[in-house]
């Protein structure tokens, strides 16, 4: 079998106090709750122009600061949350991003309604290529370019490529069955 390449992120991640448990226990681990698709969703938003461990160090806060990432409750967010969310050192502090966070929770509401959750709104267009699902996405979702919207897919299962097949991490994804195994 081929060994890992040294540039890829399942041998960066490897021993890393913050990627290493990322990498073995969440990254391209098949989700179906719509509070953990959020969650996703918001930390891939957040992550774009920083790197994904400031994203990974930050994420306690952001769970604390955005209810848990209900999706709930973050829908239900007005003007004195927004204030309150832009004030917050523990998270990413931009409007943009905290004004995306509140209206992705209300679409994944809206979602609920038509689809039954975000996971079978997800199940209803697979399989689409990744260009497809960037152009979906940004018309369902804000704050969602094609990196952000291909690595929430590739985190969660919906796209190949999470893990080098040499990684150990691989087989134990594929043997779940995610999305793009189908």
């Amino acid at each position: 079998m081929a060994s890992i390449p040294d540039n890829s992120y399942c041998a960066a991640a490897d021993g890393h106090p913050w990627h290493g448990p990322y990498h073995d226990e969440e990254y391209g681990f098949p989700r179906r709750s719509d509070d953990e698709l959020f969650e996703r969703l918001v930390l891939e938003i957040n992550q774009a122009g920083l790197s994904w461990l400031t994203i990974l160090k930050k994420r306690e806060g952001m769970r604390d600061a955005y209810s848990g990432f209900s999706v709930d409750a973050v829908a239900a967010y007005g003007s004195a949350d927004r204030a309150r969310l832009l004030a917050d050192a523990r998270i990413i502090r931009n409007r943009l991003k905290v004004d995306a966070a509140i209206h992705n929770a209300g679409t994944i509401l809206e979602l609920r309604e038509t689809h039954g959750s975000f996971a079978d709104w997800l199940d209803a267009h697979h399989p689409l290529e990744k260009p497809a699902w960037v152009k979906l996405f940004k018309k369902t979702f804000r704050f969602t370019g094609g990196e952000i919207t291909g690595e929430f897919l590739m985190s969660l299962g919906w796209l190949p490529g999470a893990h080098h097949p040499a990684c150990p991490v691989h087989g134990r994804i594929v043997a779940l069955g995610p999305p793009w195994t189908r």
